[in-house]
Formats: C-alpha cells, sequence, structure tokens
C-alpha cells in the first residue's frame, strides 16, 4: 500500500470513527450491562449455566430453580412454568441453601410442606446481571432477588393479607447434588444460621457443607419444622436428614420482608462475617445497583461500536457468559476449607499490608479447551483474574500436591483428561501476568507431566493414577485405546489424550525454556512430537492403536468417543496446534491441508457448524479418501457426526488454522460464517447448541467476534494473536495498568458490512502490517490496529 492510500485510509476511518460515535450515542444509547440477554439459551444447559443475582465469580449465585433433581436440564429452565425454589449456590458439582417466600391461610399451613412451588409467567418476570424480579401466582407476592459476593439480597412484597412466611428446605436435592444432612438454630428473633451438607457425587468423591447466616428485617414469629412426615411446632434449633423449616413473621402487607443470606464453605461463623463486611445494610436498591455498577464496569473494559442491535446484545451476552461461572469459594477474611487431605482443614490465605487477602480460593469446572478461550480473553481484558485463579491453583499444590484441572468443594475431580490447567499458566507468565510464585508453579506443573500427576488420571479417577496411560505414553509415544479391560474413570480415550497430552507437553516446554529449563525444555521437547504416533497416512486421519500398535478398525473418523474425547477424528485430525507445519507435512502439504479443511467447513455449513442445532437441512456428500459425509440429515444429528463442530471446545480452532496453509481469507471467510451461523443469535432456545462449560463458549464468541485468536493457547514467547474476521468498525479494550503500558487497545475497520468479510489490508500504529499475526508486546506497548475489509479476497495479504 502507497503512501497516499495508506493516508487516505486513515481518514476514512477517522471519519468513520466520528460517525459511529453520533450513531451509537443514537440507537445503542445504552451501557454493556443493559444489552445483555440473560436467558439466552436458558431452554437447555444445565444447573450452574443461568445466572441473574450475583456478581462476577461470586461465591453466590441465587435464581430460581424450575427443575432441581438432576445436574443437567436443572436449574432455571424457560420453558418451565412453576418454580421451585430459590437457591444460593449454583456451582459445579455443589448446591445450597433453597429458600422459598409463601403467604397462608393458617388451615392450609401444613399443606405447604408438601408442594410449596408456584406458577410464574415471564411477563411478569425481569432478569439483568445481579437482579431476579418474578411474581409467584400462587402466593400473590413478588420476589426480588439481588447479591453480593458471598450474600444473597431479598425482597418480597406481598400482595395480600395472609400470613407470611419462608421456607428453608434443607434436605431437598438440587442440581447436581443430595443434600444429605442439614441443620439450623434461631439466634434470636432476627436470626438464625445452620448448614446443609452436599453428599459426594461421581465427580465430587467427598462431601461439602455450605454453611449460612439469614436475618431478617422483621422478627420470625414462629419456626415449624417438617422431618419426614411429622411436623412440630415452636422449634429453634435442629439437624437431621430431609428437613424443612417454615419462619412466620407478621402480616405487613405494605412494607416488603426483606432478607439477607450469607453463605460460607468454612463455617456458620464465616457466613456471618461474611453477611456483616459485604452487607450490613437494607438497602436492596443500593445492592442491586452495586451489582449492575460492577457488571457493567467488567463488560465495559471491552467497548463496540457500530454493528446492528442485536449483534451488540449478543456480544455483551457472551462476554457477561465469559465471566461469571466459575466461583469463589474462599471467605471475605481469606478463610477457605481446604478438602484435599483425610479431613477438611480451614486455612487462611496470605494477607496484604492493609490485611486483606491477596486472592480468593475457586471452584472452576476444567479448564479443557481453555487454551482457545479463557487464556486468550482473560489475559488481555481481566489479567488480574487470570493471576487469581494461578495462585489459587498454586494454593491447591500446597494443600494437596497437585494443581487442579477442575476443583470443587475445596478438591479435586479430576474432570476430563490430560493437564489443561499447563497452557494457562504458561500463557499467563509468557504474557507478564507474573503475580505468582512460578518455581512453585512450575513443580506443580511438571508434576502433573509425570506418572501420578494429572496426566497420569481421566475423567474422576479418584483412587488411582493409571486410567491416563501415561507411563506407556512415555515408553512408546501413544495412550493405546482401549487402554485395558479394566475401566479407571470416564474419558478412556486415547487418541485425543495421546493429541491433548502431545500439545501440554509443547507448552510446558516453552515454560522451561523461559525458565532457563533446558533439559525439561529438550524432553517435553520431544514428547510434543507424539502426535505423529498415531497419524495414519493409508487414512489420512489420527487414528487410535491398540496397546500392540494395532490401529483401530473398523475405523470411521464420525464416530465420536471411541477413541477421541467428545469428538471425533475428522475434528482431532487437526488437534496439534503446536506444530502445524508438521501436521501439514504429515498430509502431503499444506496445499493439501488446505482443501480437505474447506471442505469440512463446506460440509458442515449446512448444520451450521454445531452438532445440536435445531434447524438442520440435508447434507451433501463430500469424500475424504474413502470416507464419505453422511447422506441422513437425522443419522448425523443422533449419531452427532460433524465434520466441524462448534458447539464443543474441541475443533474450536479449526477456522483459524488457514492462517497456518498460507490460505488467511479462508480464515477470514469462514470464522465470519461461523459466528453468523452458530454464535448471533438471541433466544431461550438458541445460544450455544452444547454445553458452554463455564465461558469457554462464551470466550470463543467474543474472540471471534474481535477476529483475534491464539492458535497456541498464547504459550510461545511473545504470543501471537491472528487476525480473523473483525465482526464491530471498532472495538475499544481498555487494558489494566498493571500488566499493561497502553491504556487502551484498539481494533478499527473500514467498510466492514455483513457481505464484506475479508481484510484487505492492515495498519499496526500506522504502519502496514503484512503477516496474519502481531505480538503481545505489540498491545503492552499500544496497538491501533486499521484493518480496511472488503467482499473480496485479497490472497496476497497476510501470507508473510
Amino acid at each position: 500500500m502507497d503512501m497516499v492510500n495508506r493516508k487516505l485510509l486513515f481518514i476514512k476511518c477517522m471519519y468513520v470513527s466520528v460517525f459511529l460515535v453520533l450513531v451509537s450515542f443514537i440507537t445503542f444509547a445504552q451501557r454493556p450491562v443493559d444489552k445483555v440477554y440473560p436467558w439466552l439459551d436458558s431452554a437447555h444447559s444445565r444447573w450452574f449455566y443461568f445466572s441473574s443475582a450475583c456478581r462476577p465469580f461470586g461465591m453466590v449465585s441465587l435464581f430460581p430453580d424450575n427443575r432441581t433433581d438432576e445436574d443437567w436440564d436443572s436449574g432455571y429452565r424457560y420453558e418451565v412454568d412453576s418454580i421451585q425454589d430459590f437457591s444460593h449456590v449454583h456451582e459445579w458439582q455443589l448446591a445450597g441453601v433453597a429458600v422459598m417466600p409463601v403467604s397462608f391461610d393458617m388451615r392450609d399451613r401444613a399443606k405447604l410442606f408438601n408442594d410449596y412451588s408456584s406458577r410464574f409467567l415471564h411477563s411478569k418476570e425481569t432478569v439483568r446481571p445481579g437482579y431476579h424480579s418474578v411474581f409467584l401466582e400462587k402466593y400473590t407476592l413478588r420476589a426480588e432477588l439481588t447479591a453480593t459476593n458471598r450474600v444473597g439480597f431479598h425482597r418480597y412484597t406481598f400482595q395480600n393479607s395472609k400470613h407470611q412466611g419462608i421456607i428453608f428446605d434443607l434436605g431437598k436435592h438440587l442440581g447436581p447434588s443430595d443434600i444429605s444432612e442439614g441443620g439450623f438454630a434461631k439466634v434470636n428473633d432476627y436470626e438464625i444460621r445452620g448448614y446443609v451438607v452436599n453428599a459426594p457425587t461421581f465427580r465430587r468423591s467427598r462431601s461439602a457443607t455450605v454453611y449460612f447466616c439469614a436475618v431478617f428485617n422483621r422478627p420470625v414469629k414462629e419456626i415449624i419444622l417438617q422431618e419426614g412426615t411429622e411436623q412440630r411446632n415452636g422449634i429453634s434449633k435442629w439437624s437431621g436428614k430431609k428437613g424443612v423449616v417454615l419462619l412466620t413473621f407478621a402480616n405487613q402487607t405494605k412494607a416488603p420482608l426483606l432478607m439477607k443470606v450469607g453463605v460460607s464453605y468454612t463455617s456458620e461463623e464465616g457466613a456471618a462475617e461474611n453477611l456483616k463486611v459485604e452487607a450490613p445494610g437494607w438497602s436492596f436498591d443500593t445492592v442491586r445497583n452495586d451489582a449492575e455498577n460492577q457488571w457493567n464496569s467488567m463488560l465495559s473494559r471491552i467497548q463496540i461500536e457500530g454493528g446492528t442491535a442485536l449483534q451488540q446484545q449478543r456480544f455483551y451476552t457472551d462476554l457477561w457468559h465469559a465471566i461469571q461461572g466459575r466461583r469463589i469459594i474462599s471467605d471475605a477474611d481469606g478463610k477457605y476449607t481446604d478438602c484435599t487431605g483425610a479431613q477438611p482443614i480451614v486455612r487462611q490465605l496470605p494477607l496484604d499490608a492493609n490485611g486483606k487477602p491477596k486472592f480468593n480460593m475457586y471452584n472452576s469446572d476444567a479448564f479443557w479447551g481453555a487454551q482457545w478461550t479463557l487464556n486468550t480473553l482473560w489475559q488481555l481484558v481481566y489479567p488480574e483474574v487470570a493471576e487469581e485463579f494461578c495462585n489459587s491453583f498454586v494454593e491447591y499444590y500446597k494443600n494437596g500436591g497437585l494443581i487442579p484441572r477442575g476443583p470443587s468443594g475445596g478438591n479435586y475431580t479430576y474432570v476430563m483428561t490430560g493437564a489443561s490447567s499447563t497452557p494457562f499458566f504458561v500463557a499467563a507468565w509468557q504474557k507478564g501476568i507474573r503475580g505468582f510464585d512460578i518455581e512453585t508453579a512450575y513443580a506443580g506443573l511438571k508434576k502433573n507431566h509425570l506418572p501420578g500427576g494429572m496426566m497420569s488420571k481421566i475423567g474422576y479417577e479418584h483412587n488411582t493414577a493409571k486410567g491416563g496411560g501415561l507411563e506407556f505414553y512415555m515408553e512408546h509415544g501413544y495412550v493405546p485405546y482401549p487402554l485395558s479391560d479394566t475401566i479407571y474413570g470416564m474419558h478412556q480415550d486415547g487418541g485425543a489424550i495421546t493429541l491433548e497430552n502431545a500439545y501440554q507437553d509443547w507448552c510446558l516446554a516453552q515454560l522451561s525454556r523461559a525458565l532457563g529449563k533446558t533439559e525439561d525444555a529438550a524432553y517435553f521437547t520431544r514428547r510434543s512430537e507424539n502426535y505423529r504416533n498415531i497419524y495414519n497416512a493409508k487414512e489420512r486421519f489420527m487414528v487410535p492403536k491398540d496397546k500392540h500398535g494395532n490401529w483401530q478398525k473398523p475405523f470411521d473418523p464420525l464416530i465420536t468417543n471411541k477413541g477421541f474425547e467428545e469428538g471425533n477424528s475428522a475434528e482431532y485430525i487437526w488437534f496439534v496446534p503446536h506444530d502445524l507445519p508438521g501436521l501439514f507435512s504429515l498430509m502431503g502439504g499444506a496445499d493439501s491441508a488446505v482443501t480437505r479443511l474447506n471442505k469440512q467447513f463446506e460440509v458442515s455449513e449446512w448444520h451450521r457448524f454445531c452438532n445440536e442445532h435445531p434447524e438442520m437441512a440435508e447434507p451433501g456428500v463430500v469424500e475424504f479418501g474413502a470416507v464419505k459425509a453422511p447422506s441422513a440429515a437425522r443419522k448425523f444429528i443422533n449419531d452427532q457426526r460433524t465434520w466441524t463442530n462448534y458447539s464443543n471446545q474441541p475443533g474450536t480452532q479449526m477456522a483459524f488454522i488457514f492462517n497456518y496453509a498460507g490460505a488467511p481469507w479462508l480464515t477470514q471467510y469462514w470464522s465470519r460464517m461461523v459466528v453468523d451461523s452458530a454464535y448471533s443469535k438471541v433466544s431461550p432456545y438458541y445460544g450455544y447448541n452444547g454445553d458452554e462449560d463455564q465461558g469457554m463458549m462464551g470466550s470463543l464468541s467474543v474472540l471471534m467476534k474481535l477476529g483475534i485468536f491464539q492458535m497456541t493457547g498464547g504459550c510461545e514467547a511473545d504470543p501471537k494473536y491472528e487476525l480473523g474476521s473483525p465482526l464491530f468498525p471498532k472495538v475499544t479494550i481498555t487494558l489494566n495498568p498493571k500488566y499493561y503500558k497502553s491504556k487502551q487497545f484498539v481494533i478499527e475497520t473500514a467498510h466492514n458490512n455483513s457481505q464484506s468479510p475479508y481484510i484487505q489490508s492492515v495498519l499496526l500504529n500506522g504502519k502496514p502490517m503484512n503477516k496474519f499475526y502481531f505480538r503481545h508486546s505489540d498491545i503492552v506497548n499500544g496497538a491501533h490496529l486499521l484493518i480496511d475489509m472488503g467482499a473480496e479476497p485479497n490472497k496476497n495479504w497476510g501470507k508473510e
């Protein structure tokens, strides 16, 4: 691009920016928090997916439960027309403190215990980040909910003259957990304290106790307990199984009944202290506004301009999901319960000079797939959160001897496979997020890659360390499928584990090199080439091998969970993010790789690149060697026979592989097509088309709309950010000054519309950028991208 054209592009972008500011002010005069659509996909998914009355990463996640009987298809479910309760903990393998406001006549009071649910209408419901309001038809009362990090705040406005009460169900099954035991004690007329015990689950092998302290703005008149079929009045203290407690209050129909419920995993006293610290007053609206403002502050770190109102709404809904699922388990004073040993131990986090905890402890579903989602988004926009998670996971290592890949209830769950936390730590360090003990972290990460560590265990393998097949992998260079006749846990899929281990070994090698540990770097680099050992040149796919070295027969690259975890060989063939040139070489060169990958996207377009999409059409037939795409749409859906799947993590990097194969215009085209097809609508019935996994698919959607991606998960030195097809005319990311020299990172586009997905040229800080990527150091020092878009591909750009 010559100097004249560069100046013209700059002037055009400046005019576009001014125009967008005016349009945004006139058309979208809303804060980011106002654009969130909380009902997205709420007719599907699982116990912890939906959210309303909570703070970012808060311990309390308070909202109505429409179903409570299982982990999946439970919690808030849009199509269910009755509310069972309002519970305070909706977490990865945790639940607790279910309550329900009620009104009643004395003669019908006993019936409440048999069924206290109530019908409701969405037309009388308001849901926003940090707030939930719903009208309970059965009791003619409005229930409003908000929260601090560790306190649920309730406001109940009754519209009849009946007796008023609140039910505490201390024994019902809630989502993933059976509540095996509970109890309470009346402290005074305005306060009760108690606990509920989450019984062990298949995933969380030990019980976990949730303690609570509830205070009211009116005195409690009477407490009635039902235990089994027996009812007792005038109770002030109880513990046992399957207990339901009714607290009654004096009738004051014009004045709302207020309740604050502090929660803790350490003790009832910890719950009371959390309440005292975080919610000392009685102004519901103040807490609600604070919650909403906190959400808005987090969401506002990314300011988008232009696009449609729907696109902006979906973007901020995705970003909201990206920062809400994984939750705090430590108290306000830094105490937390460590359950990694034989008995639970209450421990204390390190404090700063002001006596405040230096970081929080966290619960978390797996980081399986986070290399392409949370790594990039959190470490760019919320680096202080990424640093807290690193510190939290190091704390687990100090306590229990392993860095977790998904802890629950203060203990390991061994969820999924591999050492999925390794890329997260490595990427953080490479990006200058270094406020954690790196030597201790490295010791824990290395241990996870050796026998007895996380790589030795597969899904929920609590008592052995054999299911991961690590010793076999170290000796023979692959994990066999089947590994043995013994089922040690879930996810014993040797093909996927081999590829995952190889990538994670490469990540650890990068950290080893950065820390000057050259022998480790060489060793783990050699292991990172193990992906080659399951490439079958005849089939032209990654094919599982048994322990005798025999290839899987019959082999079908579209079969899911037969050696490949939550995916198939058609997706996992591309799971070599650390050595794409090596993969292309096995395939016969980059051109061959482009051809077959492009075919996979073409055949997947009919089902919108997802395996659970509700709007399917009949596919065509596309050949890959001897393998053909299926011809029966219904069989395709039922068998999840997908060539390209953006409803789960294993293949979410596929659109960006074209960048590395010399065809960046195809990355631009297909990444935009995926966004438009899979992540564009706003509906209770549509959203992520699968398991959103605590922010991962929300993060992916955000990154693809920003037009940036990190193939290696950001684990190389001075990590690359690859370009896709930015959706919005302008994006401004406010950077945390603790980690970045620059205040902002700006991505600006010209001629950007639904018919112009292709990059024509790029200016980085006013200078031509002809590579398809830029570096993390560019962002640190201040990056302003000006991208000219067009309707036709520029096949000369980005091939350097």
